[in-house]
């Protein structure tokens, strides 16, 4: 069976076409779109006209896609920004009528439970705790697990194209949009810091966008050549204190000279580094490690143990 799994994120719309059978996958195709939907709405709680006409372009482009594939099965998910966002029922209904693809409009909650279902098979935990992390364009989620269980699992609305918006407004960052934006997580991410305190995880593990562009630049800076194949990313702890000096020190035009940076992320890229050291500083974190796999995959894990399921009943 040919299943097409659409992750539709505040910042990124991805595909990911698999064949599946009982026992295995096969990912035949990856995709992704820049649609900010978010961009200058997302704190307003709605999706804008141009926002509302890119999201609508990707879906009529992936559905292309789907027919030339001859898809048996589409699992559609849409998360922060449509689930927050007034008309975001509208525009579900909207890619529906045009495209004839069902949107599931999940929960924080339900988005980080397939993080951790994803990256928990990209990624041995090992016996010592971890915090999980996903920097959304809406929103982060975080789970602190070991490769025995998940502990603590929370969705925040506080993802990077918020914070873009609300705090980055010269460029380089100032060292007071620095304060603020540590002032801000003091009293949004509360209740990590009381599990974090219980907990006591060690290492950090970073899935999605934000994450696998700083384990670009950090090959590119280092001769690196990814291999594809692998479902952990290279990267560390100091690797990310040297870009992240290197991001905070530059302007946009600069950042996009970075090798190994993409337009995509320049923007976000900021903001989300600055959280990314919040939490290793506030938590005391050892080392930092990237999941090559997140939402979508745990989206397509999902279904893999739904149909081993129904073919052995």
């Amino acid at each position: 069976m040919k299943v097409a799994v659409i992750d539709l994120g505040t910042n990124t719309f991805h595909l990911l076409i698999a064949r599946i059978e009982k026992e295995s996958h096969e990912i035949l195709h990856r995709e992704r779109k820049a649609v900010k939907i978010g961009e200058k709405g997302i704190n307003k709680g709605e999706i804008n006209q141009q926002a509302w006409d890119r999201a609508l372009a990707a879906l009529n482009e992936f559905k292309t896609t789907i027919a030339q594939n001859e898809i048996d099965q589409v699992f559609a998910t849409a998360t922060s920004a449509i689930r927050n966002a007034k008309n975001g029922r509208a525009l579900v209904e909207e890619i529906k009528k045009q495209t004839g693809i069902e949107i599931e409009v999940i929960s924080g909650m339900r988005e980080a439970e397939l993080i951790h279902l994803g990256a928990s098979k990209a990624l041995n935990f090992g016996e010592e705790k971890n915090l999980i992390m996903d920097i959304g364009g809406g929103s982060i989620e975080f789970i602190i697990a070991d490769q025995n269980q998940a502990y603590w699992l929370q969705s925040f609305e506080v993802g990077g194209q918020r914070l873009v918006e609300k705090f980055h407004r010269t460029d380089p960052i100032a060292q007071t949009e620095i304060s603020d934006l540590y002032n801000f997580f003091d009293a949004e991410l509360e209740p990590l810091s009381k599990a974090c305190k219980e907990y006591k995880p060690k290492t950090l593990i970073g899935c999605s966008g934000t994450f696998d562009t700083l384990s670009d630049i950090y090959c590119e800076e280092n001769g690196i050549e990814r291999d594809l194949s692998l479902t952990e990313y290279p990267f560390g702890k100091e690797a990310f204190r040297a870009i992240y000096q290197e991001l905070i020190s530059k302007s946009r035009e600069q950042r996009l000279l970075i090798p190994g940076m993409i337009e995509m992320r320049v923007d976000m890229i900021v903001v989300a580094c600055v959280l990314v050291n919040y939490i290793i500083e506030k938590f005391e974190l050892e080392s930092i490690r990237v999941s090559g796999y997140a939402l979508k995959e745990g989206i397509l894990y999902n279904v893999l143990d739904r149909f081993k399921n129904n073919t052995s009943n």
